[in-house]
Parts: C-alpha cells; sequence; structure tokens
C-alpha cells in the first residue's frame, strides 16, 4: 500500500511539477516561440516578481518646463517626454508645418506644451557669441591722441582740393566727374602735433558712407564756398555732424574768386544754428583758399584747438580696437583693408575679428606707402590678412585666435539666419503687392571695387523704389571683378550687371555673349543711376490721355435686316473708323464702344469730315436715338518717367494718409 502511495504520491507530484512546468512552457510559448534555453531559464528565475507583460510602467511627464527663445522640435519633445511625432501631429493642427529639426520660436512651444497641460518658462539669453567683451579702461591709462577730422561738403564746394593742399598732393584731377568715390584717410603734422583726415565722398548717393564717416570723427570741416553759399548737399552734412554730436569747423573756400562774398555765407549759417565766434556765436569760421594755400595754416591751428578743448584720450596699451574706413579685394593681396584705430595698439601678428571676417594682421601699410609693424590710436593703416571682405564701419577687434574663429563664425551664421528671415518675409510682402498692383522687378546685379561703393550703389539703386509699379531688385552685389558665376546668375535671373569700376574677365565676357546677359561698365554713380531710371521708365504701365476728335448729332435711326444704322451729320471736327465712341443723350453717357462701320452712302470710309453727313453702326448697342450725340475720341499713350512715376506715387501716399487721418478725426469727434 505504501509502495502505491507512495507510488501514486511520487506520480503525483511528478505529475503536478510537470504540469506546472507544461503550463510554464506553454506561457513561454505564446510569449516568444523559439526562446532560448536561457530565456526560459531567466524567466523561471523572475516569474514571481516580474510584473505581467501588458502593464507597462506610466511614464513621468513633467508638468512644467523651462524653454530657450528658440528650441529643435525634437529637443521640445524630449523635454515634455513625448515622441517627436506627438509635437510634429500637435504643431500641424495648429497649422504650423514643421520637420523634426526645425526650430520654433518660444511662442510657439508654449501653445503647444499648453496643448499637452504643460507650462512654460523662458530661459535668460545665453551670452551672445558675436559680442567682443568690453575693456573698461583705467582713466590713468589713457594718453592724448591725434583728432580725426572729416571734411565735408557740396560738391565742387573744394573739398577734395583743400585736403590736396593740406596734403600737398593732387588727386581731384584723377577722379571721375570730380566725385571723390572712396573714403581715404590721412595723416598731417602741423607744429609737431598730427591731425587725421578722413576724406567722405560728396554725392548724395554716398549719405551712408559719409554718416558713417561722421560717426567715427571727432571734427567736422565744413567746406563751403564763398561764391555759391549754402547748398543742399551743405544742410544734409550739418545734419550729420550734429547727429553726431561732432564740433564743426567752417572752411570759407574760394576767397580768391571775383564773386566770393563770405560775409554772405556767415548769414547763411545762421539759419542752421551755426553762428561765427564774432556774431557772438561759438563756431570758428576760417576762410581760406585752396588754389592758393592760403588760410590753410590758421585752419589746421583751429582744428588743433577744438581738439584739445575736447581732450581726446586712448589708452595705447590694450587689445585694439578699430573701424573699418574701406575695404576691397586685391587680386594679388587679398582682403585689403583700411582701418583707423581708435584704442589700442595693433601689431603684426595680432588675430582680429572684423564683423564676419578673422585672420591674422600679416601686414600693415600707412597712408604714405610705408609698411609699418604697429598702430596706435588714431592711425589709419591698411591691413592684410583677412579671410573675407569687411564693411566699411565693421569694427575691428584684436583678440586671442580661438575667439576671432568663433566669434565670425557666430556673426556668419546669424547673418544666414536674418537673411533667411527677411527673404521670406519680403517674399510674402512682395507676392501681395504682385497680386495688388502688377509690380514689375527690375533685376541688377552690382559689382564693384571697393565694399564702400557696392553699399552706395546698393543705397542709391533702392532708393528708386517710391512706386507700385516697378522696382530695383537686387540679386547680388559684391566685390571684385565680374565672374562667370556672377553672369550665370544674372543669366537666371535675368538681370542687368552693373560694373562699377571693375571690368569682367575674358571667360566672363564669353559667357555673358553666350547667354545674352547685358553687361553696363561706369565710373560715375550718376550715369549708372540715369540708365537705371531710363529702364525702369521704359517698364512702366503706358499712361493715356483722352483727345476729342469731333462730336456727331444722330439725326436718323434707319433699320437693316442685320443691323441698325445711325443716320448722322458729323458737327465738328470729325470721326474714323477706328475711333472709340460715347454716346451722349441729354449730355448723360449711354455708351462707350467701338465703331463697326462708317459709311458714306454705300461705300466704307476712313473718316468723315466736319459738315458731312455718314451712316453709324456700333458695336453690341442698339438703343440709340435721333437727338443723341456720337462723341468719338482717341486714347494718346504719353511718356512717364521713373521721376513722375515716384512723385505720383508719393502724392497718392500723401492723400491716402490724409484721408486715414480725416476719418481718424472724425471718428474721434463722434466718440
Amino acid at each position: 500500500g505504501r509502495s502505491n502511495e507512495g507510488g501514486a504520491g511520487s506520480d503525483r507530484g511528478r505529475g503536478g511539477r510537470g504540469g506546472a512546468r507544461r503550463d510554464r512552457e506553454e506561457r513561454s510559448d505564446l510569449r516568444q516561440n523559439d526562446r532560448s534555453r536561457g530565456g526560459v531559464r531567466k524567466g523561471r528565475k523572475g516569474r514571481t516578481a516580474a510584473p505581467a507583460p501588458a502593464a507597462k510602467a506610466e511614464i513621468a511627464r513633467p508638468k512644467h518646463i523651462k524653454l530657450p527663445e528658440t528650441i529643435a522640435v525634437k529637443d521640445l519633445a524630449s523635454k515634455m517626454s513625448y515622441t517627436a511625432s506627438d509635437i510634429i501631429k500637435k504643431l500641424m493642427l495648429m497649422g504650423v508645418m514643421a520637420s523634426i529639426n526645425q526650430e520654433i520660436d518660444f511662442d510657439t512651444a508654449t501653445l503647444v506644451a499648453g496643448e499637452f497641460g504643460v507650462t512654460t518658462e523662458e530661459l535668460p539669453p545665453d551670452i551672445d557669441p558675436t559680442l567682443i567683451p568690453e575693456i573698461v579702461d583705467d582713466p590713468k591709462s589713457l594718453k592724448e591722441r591725434p583728432p580725426v577730422v572729416t571734411v565735408m561738403g557740396h560738391v565742387d564746394h573744394g573739398k577734395t582740393s583743400l585736403l590736396d593742399a593740406i596734403r600737398n598732393t593732387s588727386v581731384s584731377t584723377h577722379e571721375a566727374g570730380g566725385i571723390t568715390q572712396h573714403i581715404g584717410a590721412y595723416q598731417v603734422v602741423c607744429k609737431g602735433k598730427k591731425i587725421v583726415f578722413l576724406d567722405t565722398p560728396g554725392h548724395e548717393a554716398f549719405t551712408a558712407m559719409r554718416a558713417r564717416g561722421a560717426q567715427i570723427t571727432d571734427v567736422a570741416i565744413l567746406v563751403v564756398a564763398a561764391d555759391d553759399g549754402v547748398m543742399p548737399q551743405t544742410i544734409e552734412a550739418i545734419d550729420h555732424a550734429k547727429s553726431a554730436h561732432v564740433p564743426i569747423i567752417i572752411a570759407i573756400n574760394k576767397i580768391d574768386k571775383p564773386g566770393a562774398n563770405p560775409e554772405r555765407v556767415k548769414q547763411e549759417l545762421m539759419e542752421y544754428g551755426l553762428i561765427a565766434e564774432e556774431y557772438g556765436g561759438d563756431t570758428i569760421m576760417v576762410p581760406v583758399s585752396a588754389k592758393q594755400h592760403t588760410g590753410i595754416d590758421d585752419l589746421l591751428e583751429n582744428i588743433l584747438l577744438v581738439a584739445e578743448v575736447e581732450e581726446l584720450k586712448a589708452n595705447p596699451n590694450r587689445e585694439a580696437r578699430g573701424v573699418i574706413i574701406e575695404a576691397k579685394l586685391d587680386k594679388g593681396r587679398g582682403s585689403v583693408a583700411t582701418v583707423l584705430v581708435q584704442s589700442g595698439t595693433l601689431r603684426i601678428g595680432d588675430s582680429i575679428v572684423v564683423g564676419t571676417a578673422y585672420g591674422h594682421v600679416r601686414a600693415m601699410i600707412n597712408d604714405r606707402g610705408d609698411n609699418v609693424k604697429k598702430a596706435g590710436p588714431s592711425m589709419p593703416v591698411e591691413i592684410l590678412g583677412l579671410n573675407d571682405v569687411p564693411s566699411a564701419g565693421d569694427i575691428l577687434a584684436a583678440v586671442d585666435e580661438k575667439q576671432a574663429r568663433s566669434i565670425a563664425e557666430a556673426r556668419l551664421g546669424n547673418q544666414r539666419r536674418d537673411l533667411i528671415k527677411s527673404k521670406s518675409v519680403s517674399l510674402d510682402a512682395l507676392f501681395q503687392q504682385i497680386q495688388e498692383g502688377d509690380i514689375k522687378d527690375l533685376n541688377i546685379l552690382v559689382k564693384a571695387d571697393v565694399q564702400g561703393s557696392v553699399e552706395a550703389l546698393n543705397s542709391a539703386l533702392l532708393g528708386l523704389n517710391k512706386n507700385d509699379e516697378v522696382r530695383v531688385n537686387i540679386v547680388h552685389s559684391g566685390v571684385g571683378a565680374v565672374s562667370e558665376s556672377d553672369i550665370m546668375l544674372a543669366s537666371a535671373s535675368q538681370a542687368i550687371v552693373i560694373a562699377f569700376n571693375v571690368r569682367p574677365d575674358a571667360n566672363a565676357r564669353r559667357l555673358a555673349d553666350t547667354e545674352d546677359v547685358d553687361i553696363r561698365t561706369y565710373r560715375v554713380i550718376y550715369d549708372a543711376l540715369n540708365d537705371v531710371k531710363d529702364a525702369m521708365s521704359g517698364m512702366l504701365k503706358p499712361k493715356y490721355k483722352e483727345v476729342i476728335q469731333g462730336r456727331v448729332e444722330i439725326r436718323q435711326v434707319m433699320r437693316f435686316s442685320k443691323a441698325l444704322v445711325a443716320g448722322s451729320y458729323v458737327l465738328e471736327g470729325k470721326i474714323s473708323n477706328n475711333s472709340k465712341i460715347r454716346i451722349l443723350r441729354d449730355n448723360v453717357e449711354l455708351f462707350d464702344g467701338e465703331i463697326d462701320s462708317l459709311r458714306r452712302f454705300k461705300d466704307e470710309v476712313k473718316e468723315v469730315a466736319a459738315g458731312y453727313e455718314c451712316g453709324i453702326s456700333i458695336v453690341d448697342f442698339r438703343d440709340f436715338a435721333e437727338g443723341d450725340i456720337i462723341e468719338a475720341y482717341t486714347m494718346e499713350e504719353i511718356e512717364t518717367s521713373i521721376a513722375e512715376a515716384n512723385k505720383a506715387a508719393e502724392q497718392k501716399r500723401e492723400e491716402q494718409a490724409a484721408a486715414a487721418a480725416a476719418k481718424a478725426e472724425e471718428h474721434t469727434e463722434e466718440e
């Protein structure tokens, strides 16, 4: 019995264990058919502690997150503990199409987070990687520096001749159209002290360059011709100097001329707040003759006097800071930039960053063409060694090599982002304009010898965009000769190439002929602007004026099987078979249209003069009656210039502004 019981018990035990094993194996098979032996063992080992496979641990998601100004979609998903596809779906529902790597701004990210019940907080902005750390100078370290002088004045008032007299050089005879095309910087010595002169161009198109010149200057010399007086550019120069809070010295030039009247000039200048010392004011006015070299020493002494009052100082014993006056791409030397050192000392070998360009100072040349090893405050030098051409007005800073590169690259990245942003905005605006006003584009590609000319040309050309019909669109602008890639771009965008003081190379010229690209070369900015104005005028919608040809009276209405004919008499002028006509009854217009046929008796004729009868059938009009008057007229095209179109557009804007103001006033009165 024991044996049976024992056998039975033993069998039961084995059966129980075997059954349990079979159950486990069946469950295991359901989970994973070809699980390895090791996997089964592992499953067996943790059978009591492991949770059921279906029961997932709930993901802990934040209720509040901190976000930067912009964030990539994938990073926002990570912060919120959602998948990127969850965020993208939500953005799509909000009407925003975004990819996983696309950056969205804080406001958009906040709206998305809100959809998931998450609140946000904006993080303080990071330190701008494009900024150069400021150095605060100890007042004890400051030393006297030479004054920087800008010479301004109306064209032909002798600004360049005055600089020639000061420098004893002759530049003016070589300049196209008598206009100084580029900013230069020169040092002169008076009584053992140095004075730096900046030569800003006198043409109105170079306003931006002149304004920049005034910002880096200590004293402004305003040249006014004694025989001509105050002119528009004189007033403009006064405004620039005043806005830059720069002391002004008046150089009354051409006192040697027969019609010279310095007293009249002084009287005229009083209207602009510049009162001579002898009239109780504080403006120094020096009579000079650049031609005869008289009054020059007196002018220089007065500059030093003003500089002494201004107490101009800088620390020469620190890393250099300066401003780019001019920059160009030289075939043999690469990027060449003229820099005016403002503080510190620039040395050969210094690592520098200028705008989006960086490099080492490989060479420095002073205003006399000599190679120098260092340049202190208020010293203008030409530097070589930058990897790109900077823009006039860019700040130069001497920093360590790693910093120079990282700052330049960060600025370049910002520039690209801004360009993309501005392009998308301007494209939207342009599309709207195209829909509303059928706007036409005159595409232009600008190349010039120096950055200053590029900027001045761009500014002058874009200044022509004052109407709603034709606009200048600069597809590209840059420094250097016209290249094959420029021609390809011009061809693709159907642009005219404007080459200012540069020429296309042989390959570019051949390609331009093949691609039928128009290259215009100029040495004087006036010519370029006039040609562009003519091109824009040719693109304007034709304007027409109405010319009355004659008046005809309908005396009999004749009905035929196929037509209704007005038996008429020409009262005055004439009527032609191609005339446009309007039908008047009691001076009220009934119809405006065209003649179908014009006959005398049974013959078709081209025209009928006053005093003769004729038969007229009219296109799409049969309701005329005896006594109606037919007025015959033509539409003549009138020539319109871009200047007239700009004036008309300006007048229209003024009228709209006046109407809006009147409406607002009316609304205020009602309230």
